[in-house]
Parts: C-alpha cells; sequence; structure tokens
C-alpha cells in the first residue's frame, strides 16, 4: 500500500483553517476508519499507509481535507469552486492514436512557506503527490500522467501536438537540448518510461504560444517550466488514455493546491476530436443507490438526518429521496446492476473519488460514516451445511503430520517472478505460466508454479531469529493456467543435511501409511539440490515430489548461509498413489 509521511504542522494548520482542534488521540483512534493503517502518530509526524481504493488521501492536504468531514464533523464540501482563466489547449487530430486525453487547470495565488526548509518540503510534497498518484491512478502513468509548471514562465494559450524523434529541447534536470529520442536511451526519466511509447513514430508535446515546450508527456517536463520556491500561478497538465483517472488526478492537485490557499481556474481545451470540453468540472457527481439495497446490506433504514450526517462525513451530500425509475430492475443477480426497488437515495459526492463505481459502494461510504457499531443484525439466509472436498482428508492428514514435526505452517504470497520460480531455483517452466498483464511491481509477474521460493525468502526475512527454522505451506499454484495444490517445507538448521530431510520424509510416509518408498538420485544441475545430495520421491511406482540438501549457491540468492534442507510435492500426485484410508 502506499505510504505517506506528513509532519503534524502542516496538518494542525490545515485543520485549524478549517476552524477545529488537531487532536492526534482523535487520529490514532478513528482515521483508520477511513481506510488508512497508521504506522507512526506522535508530535512530530504522522506515517500513514493509504489503501489503493482511496488515493484521495495520497498527500497530507488532501488527507487533511477528508479528516475534517471524518473526525470533526465539518459541513461537506463534494463541489469544488471553480472560475475560468481564460486561457486554452488546442489538441492536435494526430494525439488520438498517440496519447488521446489531454485536461489542463490553473491554479493561482498559492500560499508557499516563505522559509527555505519549508519551502523545500513543499515542493518535495507536490512531487512525490504526482508520483503516488501516477502509480494508483496512473498505472505507472500508462493510464495518467501529471505536469505541474510555474505558469508566469508560460506563454498561453497551449498546443499539444506530435512531433518525430528528431524534435529537441532542453528536457528537465538538464543543461543541452536533447532531442525526443535522446531523452529515451539517455535520460534518467526517459529510459524509465520509454516502454509507454515503445513502437511509435511520433511523439506528445505540449508547447506554449512561442513554441517552448512544457511537457513530453508521459516522460519529462520542459525544463523552463520548473517550479521553484518563488512559484506562486501554477499550470498543470494531465495526459493519458483513460478520462476517468486523468480527470481524477487533475482535480487532486489542484485540490492540494488549494488547501493552501490556491485559487482553481479552469482551462478551455479543443480534443483531438474537435469537441470543446472545460477542465476542470467543479460540480460534483451525483449517484443513485436503490433504498432497498441499503436496507438489505446494512440491515435497518436510516433517516434522513443519518444519511445527512454519515454522507457527510466521508466528505459527500444526501440530496434527498426520489421514486425508482419506472424501467429500472426489480432483482437482479448480476453484481453490474443493483438490486431496484420503490426508492432512490441521491448522493452528490466529489468528482475525485476515483474508487465510487457502483451503488454498492455508496452503500459502504454509508457503513463507515455512520458507524459499523450501530448497524442492524440479521441471520444468514443461504445454506451453510456444505461437503468436503475430495481432498480434505488427505490435506488435513498432511497438516497434522508437518505440525508433529513441529513445523510452522504458513501462507505466502501466489503472486512471484521469473527469477524467483526458475532462474533462482535452477527449474525449467516445463508448465504454461500464466502470467500478469499489467504488473506493478518487478517482484510480482507470474503466477507462482513452486511453493519453495516462498519459503527461502520467509526464511531471509527471519535471518535476525535463532535456529533451527522449521515452516511449510500447503498451498496452490498454477501451472497450464489450472490451479493445483502443492505441499512445502524447509528447515535452516546447523547440524541440517540430507539424512536430516530424508527422516522427515520417512515420518511423512508413515504418517500417511506408506511403508515402501523409494528415493532417485536427481540428475546434476536439476533444481536447487546440492549435487548428489537430491531426491526423487517415488511411491507405488509414482513420482510425488522431490527432496534433498539445498545448494548454498541457490541459498545465497536469498542471502541465506546456514545449512539447508527441504521438500516439494505433488498432492494430486500423492492422493494418487496413497489410499485414503478414511
Amino acid at each position: 500500500m502506499p505510504t505517506i509521511s506528513v509532519p503534524q504542522t502542516l496538518l494542525k494548520a490545515l485543520v485549524e483553517q478549517r476552524g477545529f482542534n488537531h487532536d492526534i488521540d482523535q487520529v490514532n483512534e478513528q482515521l483508520p476508519l477511513l481506510g488508512t493503517d497508521i504506522d507512526t502518530c506522535n508530535q512530530a509526524t504522522l506515517d500513514i499507509e493509504i489503501f489503493p481504493d482511496r488515493p484521495d488521501l495520497l498527500s497530507g492536504e488532501t488527507l487533511a481535507y477528508a479528516m475534517v468531514n471524518f473526525l470533526h464533523g465539518a459541513p461537506a464540501s463534494p463541489d469544488l469552486e471553480v472560475t475560468p482563466s481564460g486561457l486554452s489547449i488546442t489538441v492536435d487530430e494526430e494525439l488520438k492514436t498517440i496519447r488521446p486525453v489531454i485536461y489542463g487547470a490553473v491554479v493561482r495565488n498559492v500560499r508557499v512557506p516563505e522559509d527555505d526548509e519549508g519551502n523545500d518540503q513543499f515542493i518535495k510534497a507536490l512531487m512525490d503527490h504526482q508520483e503516488k498518484l501516477h502509480f494508483a491512478l496512473g498505472r505507472g502513468r500508462r493510464r495518467a500522467s501529471i505536469g505541474v509548471h510555474d505558469l508566469a514562465k508560460l506563454a498561453p494559450p497551449f498546443r499539444v501536438m506530435s512531433v518525430a524523434g528528431s524534435h529537441s529541447f532542453i528536457p528537465l534536470a538538464s543543461d543541452e537540448p536533447m532531442t525526443v529520442s535522446e531523452i529515451l536511451v539517455k535520460h534518467p526519466k526517459g529510459m524509465d518510461y520509454a516502454h509507454l511509447l515503445e513502437g511509435m513514430e511520433r511523439f506528445p508535446l505540449i508547447v506554449d504560444s512561442d513554441k517552448k515546450v512544457l511537457s513530453f508527456p508521459p516522460i519529462i517536463n520542459g525544463e523552463h517550466t520548473t517550479v521553484t520556491g518563488a512559484t506562486r500561478d501554477f499550470f498543470v497538465d494531465v495526459t493519458g488514455w483513460d478520462e476517468r483517472a486523468c480527470e481524477a488526478a487533475l482535480m487532486l492537485v489542484c485540490l492540494q493546491l488549494a488547501q493552501r490557499g490556491g485559487a482553481i481556474e479552469s482551462v478551455d481545451i479543443t480534443t483531438c476530436d474537435g469537441e470543446q470540453l472545460t477542465m476542470p468540472a467543479g460540480q460534483g457527481k451525483v449517484h443513485s443507490v436503490p433504498e432497498e439495497l441499503v436496507e438489505s446490506l446494512l440491515g435497518r433504514a436510516f433517516s434522513d438526518d443519518e444519511l445527512h450526517t454519515a454522507i457527510g462525513r466521508m466528505g459527500g451530500r444526501f440530496d434527498g429521496r426520489q421514486p425508482a425509475a419506472s424501467d429500472a430492475p426489480k432483482v437482479s443477480t448480476r453484481m453490474a446492476v443493483a438490486r431496484a426497488g420503490t426508492s432512490e437515495l441521491q448522493f452528490t459526492m466529489p468528482r475525485w473519488r476515483f474508487d465510487l463505481l457502483h451503488p454498492v459502494d455508496l452503500v459502504e461510504e454509508l457503513a463507515i460514516g455512520h458507524g459499523y457499531e450501530d448497524l442492524g443484525t440479521d441471520a444468514p439466509k443461504a445454506t451453510l451445511t456444505a461437503q468436503p472436498r475430495s481432498d480434505h482428508h488427505m490435506r488435513r492428514r498432511l497438516r497434522t503430520s508437518m505440525q508433529g514435526m513441529g513445523m510452522m505452517q504458513i501462507q505466502s504470497l501466489t503472486l512471484s517472478n521469473e527469477s524467483d520460480q526458475f532462474t533462482h531455483m535452477r527449474w525449467n517452466p516445463n508448465h504454461a505460466v500464466t502470467a500478469i498483464t499489467n504488473p506493478i511491481t518487478v517482484e510480482h509477474t507470474i503466477l507462482r508454479q513452486h511453493l519453495l521460493p516462498g519459503l527461502l525468502k520467509l526464511l531471509a526475512s527471519n535471518r535476525h531469529h535463532d535456529l533451527p527454522q522449521s515452516v511449510y505451506e500447503l498451498g496452490t499454484v498454477v501451472r497450464d493456467h489450472q490451479n493445483t495444490d502443492r505441499l512445502a517445507f524447509i528447515t535452516a538448521e546447523r547440524s541440517g543435511g540430507f539424512a536430516a530431510v530424508r527422516g522427515r520424509i520417512q515420518a511423512l510416509c508413515n504418517d500417511l501409511g506408506v511403508h515402501e518408498w523409494e528415493a532417485q538420485a536427481m540428475p546434476k544441475g536439476e533444481g536447487p539440490w546440492l549435487s548428489g545430495r537430491g531426491a526423487k520421491l517415488i511411491i507405488n511406482g509414482a513420482w510425488v515430489g522431490c527432496f534433498g540438501e539445498l545448494d548454498p549457491a541457490v541459498a545465497s540468492h536469498y542471502d541465506l548461509r546456514v545449512p539447508l534442507n527441504a521438500a516439494e510435492l505433488d498432492v494430486k500426485a500423492l492422493m494418487d498413489a496413497v489410499a485414503d484410508p478414511v
């Protein structure tokens, strides 16, 4: 989850400017209900993890904006005060296939700290907020990317055009002009995000009336527009492919600056399709929620005052009730259509609440705003009896055997990566690999095919604990795009060797009622096993898994320097080879 660190002095100033007292104890007690996880809250700082569904809390300013509603009951303001700037952006038709969504806004007269330290903190917080929005809303700048500029250095109106790779300008953090192609292969930001423009022959640029480059989205801004301690008027551009993500990102940066006294002004945009837009739109977004849906999910009816208070704490406004549309479906089994009834509740929520996609999301807002301690009671209506899984008895016997040997059960992530699963472990992907289409980190690019890498990473994280350490996992892997279960265990001990793991395999077989089994030597270099110290486990002529002593060369990838022995078995193969006594 994204983490932010906010000085308590900033939160105190922002809360007190709304007429409320900033109480650290109240923050500690109640703020986690808003969708956060507090790491540290003391007199100096608030270190807080923000749940991914609340990108509107990713800066100190926007967090304080939500806090005064939730903690202090301040009147909610889902509408953003926006006045016309008179500035315009014209987008060339070519941008349809390059980067079609272009939005802009102006924020004037921002109160920037006068001292150097406060000034540096403000600029750092502004840049940090952009990067967190790039992650949370922009999907690594693919869907949306943000540029913030010093308006005093610009000459509007602005134009968004496409250029060849030979076009040159001075990018941010550079003293000399570079061509667009050079930026993509030589500039640090260009190398980080060049993949977003891969295969393109023409590239997007935002220029002013003097033909000076503001931005090369989604890569880098122009050097001359850099925000400094003297900047008071800001121009914000957001470009991308997702209209909702771009609009939310634009409004959240504007809201951050507005919390520091800035006045938000709209910009007239001629899109690549020739349409006329004015952004940002200040008015909130109206949501309709069937009253019966609220009652069925939360177990009680709410009065108008309760609805007003609950949604107000979440930054929204209750606009009243109205009869449901006559053509609304009475019952739907699809989540895409809420269960309709005779009455609808109307709410206005801020347009930057990117996470509100469905009426059920508004029901959750009401539950959080009202408080879970005063909801209705209900009894389950679904049948609770069920048939056991076909592998239930085998899984139970495996867990009992592992725990009988003093091992602790763990559960690791199903997401992994090619290096951990194959390269470091010296395994070949003998089954089709299920890859993540848009991974958000290089650590999580595929669904795992083996459990042992997860156990090794766990031991690596616990190197500071005493030996021996013995853990096991009975979990799901994905092979040929199908789920299957495997059992793996690993022991770190000073005297551990092949004899130790062979003894554990013998104990496991005894627990399963298997008295005859065979260990066949593994070929040299196959798998993570030390040469001559790895074996296949054969039961009733079937290969059910492997065990042995781990090669120190494999363990070194995880910074482990102790003897390790381990095993990994296929649960389905075990079920086929071992009779179920139950």
